[in-house]
């Protein structure tokens, strides 16, 4: 697993592309602990821009005790993820047929909100809510 494109991949999931660290720590024991599917991709992307460093090129941000993706991060991440040019086909006669662009990760995790608790309602306070 590439580090440095896991922190990039997990940051642009997240409103604003801000982390706190406790959220970023556990995203990535997520993603390190699902499989040669992510280490493979991030791999990938990470042969894309092979001197990628987001510290020193200022690709993410600390602050507030947690990351954050700068624009430069997400242009850095939308480059990686663009679809190689095709190659050319080896009969020259035929078109090359597109292929199908890889379907781009996005780690959600989805918080409780407000909608999710429940409002209990007093035995009574129905009746008068549909009495008027």
């Amino acid at each position: 697993m590439n580090f440095q494109v896991t922190v990039l991949k997990i940051l642009v999931s997240y409103p604003g592309g801000f982390a706190p660290m406790a959220d970023l720590k556990r995203d990535m024991a997520i993603l390190a602990t699902s499989g040669r599917d992510w280490a493979d991709r991030t791999k990938r992307l990470a042969s894309r821009v092979p001197d990628l460093d987001i510290f020193s090129q200022a690709l993410i941000e600390r602050l507030n005790g947690g990351w954050r993706i700068t624009d430069d991060g997400r242009a850095v991440l939308d480059i990686m993820e663009a679809r190689a040019c095709d190659p050319e086909p080896a009969n020259k006669n035929m078109p090359a047929e597109p292929s199908p662009a890889p379907p781009a990760l996005r780690l959600r995790v989805r918080r409780p909100g407000p909608k999710d608790r429940q409002h209990r309602r007093e035995p009574g306070e129905r009746t008068r809510a549909n009495a008027s």
